[in-house]
């Protein structure tokens, strides 16, 4: 991971927004962050720290304590970071949560927490997040930390530096886990334990398996008598075998049973055979007496037949003479049937000539009715063309009386609309009239008010100006008490200044005289003075009774500090509240209140009065020009009506002319009647009687001369047939359905009586010696009975028995097999749990080290080796980091702990007892370990960019060059290193600075100055 670009805006000490370009520090590969206590320097980290996770820890009140205190109501609060992970280019921006104006109506409403995530591909940025939660989502999978493994590998805070070497066993395996990617092992060991698991069960459920197999045949064979023992002795031998085979050892017992169910197997197969021979003598016996029954049976049959036979041969005989007349009607039946065709003609055919007789004489009588007389069939033709022809010239004749009314409709409307048009011209010339006198009097009063919006502009003017005076006079007075103020404060730091010089001056001399009794304390008989070198000391001077230690003296020149400090903010503040003073008398003009009070009344009401002139010109110009825009309007309405006119006129002599073109026709077509549609509807109601009597008489001539040909077919056919007349054959007609009854009831008989005639010889031929008397059928159904009875019983102790047999066999064979498995079984699960328990960190693994924790010990190991070759250094070959496997007290977590090699002593001792300097040391040594050997790993992070954040102040000047000698190292490789300190020296080894100032109004601004052009 590497940071490029960051933004600040309203955050922090920061107002405006500050911009920190650390690829300018590429080439340095070191920058130091500096500035005094409180201007910023740390909130430079808070930015990047929020930028990535949104929120930081060193502010225990969260994210409302991010916004800058400088900020006024409108100003954004805005973080904005650039940086590579993953071989792409990301920007964040975020905001925190505060509180804002409404934009509608007064008060605050709180600001909700945003959030912007965009990648730079194809030169462009593209969106890939937007809300806090997705981008706080999506950033987890491209950093790969947590926030708090970030501050413990990349952003070393303050409080957070010794984090990671003093951190415990399982804190230290979290961040390890994630920079190393080891979560593979956790998967090793959830699949060794499911398969311990697994074999457990399986062993297990092999034993249950075993012992229910046994403890069912035992059961069994103990109901089925088939045991050869006492029931209480195989009780006892089934509760021996009763606990579950958890080794080769507890299957001997098992072996032993189940040898004893194969003897009860033995006993259960001869048990079949013997009842298999019963079973087939009772299948026999059953056979026998089956046939015995059976022969009896048939015979009983054959008599019961013939005397059914016998009785049905009589009843079909009683019915011959009715069959006999049956048939006689079905042949007389037939006979009639074909004339039935030729008689029903002859019917039709008079009903059809009666129709047409009476259709011919009403449509005579219609005719009669209507004038026309009784006409031959050839003058009827004559009559109805002559009617067409007149129903022809009354349809022209009645479009022509159509369009005459639509054409005095069209006539009445347009002399109404030539009226109104004549009116509306005449009040329209009316209200035209006045208009020219109305607009040469706007105009008049146009040119008195010309000027009205040159002299509001001046009196705008003017007044903007005495109100910009009055104000700035109101600033000056409200300016006046702040001066006073600042200029109070500044004497007071003054003051102060030289009470603490006084102080600290004291205290001086104190030490001074106190020195020689300091001296006086130390001093050994017999050994040499460090001022004089004399071995004697006869009049040590006394110890001071008021002794003055280094930490007043310290606490004395920082206090003093503080109020030089104090003082020079004083001075500054005095001074810009002076200057702000004077600036703004200068923009007052040297008036007082009073005056410009009174100036800018004046400048208002003329103001007012200008504006009032405005107002009024802006009246008439737009009454002069809507009184101009009707006066045109009623031109152009006055030229449309007459052209209107002009049109309306011409189509009323249009319409009068159609109208006497219209009225001649319908006169000429009405002839004697009242309208043209009254002569209409007379000649076609005189051409449908005309033409309906046509149809009539040749319809009735048709149906004459067909009811003639069907008299004469029917009376030829008569007279070939038997019958006499049509009534006969009327009489002796049947429907076919009755006819088809008739002739199935005389073939059923036939047919009937020839089968009863041949089914009765066949059985007095086969029962010839047999008597009439019928066969008894109890005596062999009794027999069948006993030996069926007998068969049954015989099956059901056979079945029974042959389940028996087999269930136990089954259970026997199946107890055998499970009993050799669980040795096997037994085998298997002591290997995989011995395996699974020692990658777990469970017995036999003595050191409790998981399989991932043992790997991370290794990579562990290899971070402590690479951070004592500079722990080494800085501490003069005094220290040494060593990686430790002991076992962690109450059972916590091992395998990751740290220890500290002093070569003084040639102990090991825990990192909690190093002093803060060496603290600082073995910490920043452990984290560049961390961060080379994470980025040697391939596939892991690659860390390109590290932030420390102070403890250089805890080290003396050669161990402090030490240090920076080993940061200067990290150039290698690209990898950029952010130091923040206050040590003086640090300034003169670093040139690459990012200093953060505190301005005299009070927001910090960052300042960037590197060793190559940025």
């Amino acid at each position: 991971m590497k940071l490029h670009r960051l933004e600040l805006a309203g955050f922090g000490p920061f107002l405006e927004r500050q911009s920190v370009d650390f690829d300018a520090f590429a080439d340095d590969g070191i920058f130091l962050i500096a500035g005094r206590t409180g201007a910023g320097k740390s909130s430079v980290l808070d930015g990047v720290c929020f930028a990535l996770y949104g929120s930081v820890p060193r502010y225990e009140s969260g994210e409302k304590r991010l916004r800058s205190d400088h900020c006024g109501p409108e100003d954004p609060t805005e973080v904005t970071l650039e940086f590579t992970a993953e071989g792409s280019r990301w920007r964040v921006r975020r905001s925190p949560e505060y509180e804002r104006p409404k934009k509608n109506g007064g008060g605050f409403t709180t600001q909700a927490p945003q959030a912007l995530l965009e990648e730079f591909s194809s030169g462009t940025w593209t969106g890939v997040a937007a809300r806090p939660r997705d981008v706080a989502a999506r950033l987890d999978e491209i950093l790969g930390l947590t926030q708090q493994q970030f501050l413990q590998v990349i952003l070393l805070a303050q409080n957070r530096f010794a984090r990671f070497l003093l951190a415990r066993n399982d804190e230290r395996q979290a961040l390890l886990r994630t920079l190393f990617a080891t979560r593979t092992y956790e998967d090793y060991e959830r699949e060794l334990e499911s398969r311990r698991k697994d074999a457990e069960r399986a062993l297990a459920a092999e034993g249950d398996t075993a012992r229910v197999l046994v403890d069912e045949g035992e059961l069994l064979a103990r109901e089925s008598d088939l045991d050869g023992t006492t029931h209480g002795a195989m009780a006892a031998e089934s509760t021996d075998a009763a606990a579950p085979p958890e080794s080769v050892d507890a299957v001997r017992p098992l072996a032993d049973r189940v040898v004893a169910l194969v003897r009860a197997v033995e006993r259960a197969e001869y048990r079949v055979d013997t009842l298999a021979r019963a079973r087939d003598g009772a299948d026999a016996e059953l056979a026998a007496a089956t046939e015995r029954e059976r022969a009896a049976a048939a015979l009983r049959a054959a008599q019961e037949q013939r005397l059914t036979a016998r009785a049905a041969l009589e009843a079909l005989e009683a019915r011959a003479e009715r069959i006999a007349e049956m048939r006689a009607e079905l042949a007389l039946a037939n006979a009639a049937e074909a004339l039935r065709s030729s008689i029903e003609n002859a019917g039709r055919a008079e009903s059809a000539a009666r129709r047409a007789a009476d259709a011919e004489r009403d449509a005579l009588a219609r005719c009669s009715a209507l004038g026309e007389g009784s006409p031959t069939n050839a003058s009827l033709r004559d009559r109805e063309d002559e009617l067409a022809a007149t129903i022809a010239a009354s349809d022209a004749a009645l479009a022509a009386e159509g369009e005459r009314t639509a054409i005095d409709a069209s006539l009445r409307a347009a002399r109404e609309s030539e009226q109104a048009m004549l009116r509306e011209m005449a009040e329209l010339d009316e209200r035209r009239r006045p208009v020219p006198a109305l607009l040469a009097q706007l105009s008049e009063r146009l040119t008195a008010v010309a000027g009205a919006a040159r002299g509001a502009e001046s009196a705008r003017a003017v007044l903007a100006d005495t109100e910009r005076r009055r104000a700035a006079a109101h600033e000056a007075v409200a300016l006046e008490a702040s001066v006073r103020t600042a200029e109070r404060e500044a004497l007071e730091r003054g003051t102060a200044v030289t009470t603490t010089a006084a102080r600290l001056t004291a205290l001086l001399q104190r030490r001074l005289d106190g020195a020689a009794g300091d001296l006086a304390a130390a001093l050994v008989d017999g050994e040499p003075c460090p001022v004089c070198g004399a071995v004697d000391h006869p009049h040590p001077a006394p110890v001071s009774d008021d002794p003055v230690g280094d930490d007043e003296i310290a606490a004395a020149e920082a206090e003093k500090d503080a109020a030089i400090d104090a003082d020079r903010a004083a001075a500054l503040a005095w001074r810009a509240a002076r200057d702000a003073h004077a600036l703004i008398a200068v923009r007052a003009g040297g008036d007082d209140v009073a005056t410009l009070d009174a100036a800018v009344e004046s400048a208002a009401a003329a103001l007012s009065r200008a504006e009032a002139d405005v107002s009024a010109a802006e009246a008439l110009t737009a009454e002069h020009a809507e009184l101009s825009a009707l006066a045109e309007a009623a031109a152009l309405e006055h030229a449309r009506l007459t052209e209107a006119l002009a049109e309306v006129r011409q189509r009323v002599a249009l319409d009068e002319q159609r109208a006497t073109t219209a009225a001649t026709i319908v006169d000429a077509a009405r002839g004697e009647f009242a309208t043209v549609a009254e002569r209409r509807a007379d000649a076609v109601g005189r051409r449908d009687a005309v033409r309906a009597l046509a149809e009539a008489r040749a319809e009735l001539a048709l149906r004459t001369q067909v009811l003639a040909d069907a008299r004469a077919d029917r009376d030829a056919r008569l007279a070939a047939s038997t019958f006499d007349d049509p009534s006969a054959v009327e009489a002796a007609l049947r429907d076919p359905a009755a006819r088809a009854r008739l002739d199935d009831a005389v073939r059923e008989h036939e047919s009937a009586a020839r089968a009863a005639k041949e089914r009765l010889l066949e059985l007095e031929l086969a029962l010839v010696d047999a008597p009439d008397e019928l066969v008894d059928l109890d005596g062999p159904a009794r027999a069948v009975a006993v030996a069926r009875e007998a068969f049954t019983s015989a099956i059901s102790a056979l079945a029974a028995a042959t389940g028996v047999a087999e269930r136990l066999r089954d259970l026997t064979q199946r107890a055998d097999a499970a009993t050799e498995g669980i040795t096997a079984l037994a085998d298997r699960h002591a290997v995989i749990a011995r395996l699974a328990n020692t990658v777990a960190g469970r017995a036999p693994n003595t050191h409790r080290m998981t399989l991932e924790t043992f790997v991370l010990a290794a990579e562990l190991e290899e971070i402590v080796g690479a951070a004592n070759l500079r722990l080494a250094e800085m501490s003069s070959g005094r220290y040494r980091l060593q990686h430790s496997d002991a076992l962690a007290a109450r059972g916590a977590a091992s395998g990751l702990g740290l220890e500290i090699m002093d070569a003084f002593t040639g102990q090991a001792r825990p990192p909690q007892s190093l002093s803060g300097g060496e603290s600082f040391l073995a910490s920043l040594a452990l984290a560049l370990g961390l961060a080379e050997i994470v980025t040697a790993r391939a596939g892991g992070l690659r860390l390109d960019t590290l932030f420390i954040d102070e403890g250089f102040g805890s080290l003396d000047d050669d161990t402090l060059d030490l240090a920076m000698r080993t940061l200067d190292e990290l150039r290698q490789g690209g990898r950029t290193v952010g130091v923040i300190s206050h040590v003086a020296s640090m300034k003169e080894q670093v040139p690459a600075q990012l200093l953060v100032e505190a301005t005299p109004q009070g927001p910090s601004v960052i300042r960037q100055q590197s060793t190559v052009a940025v």
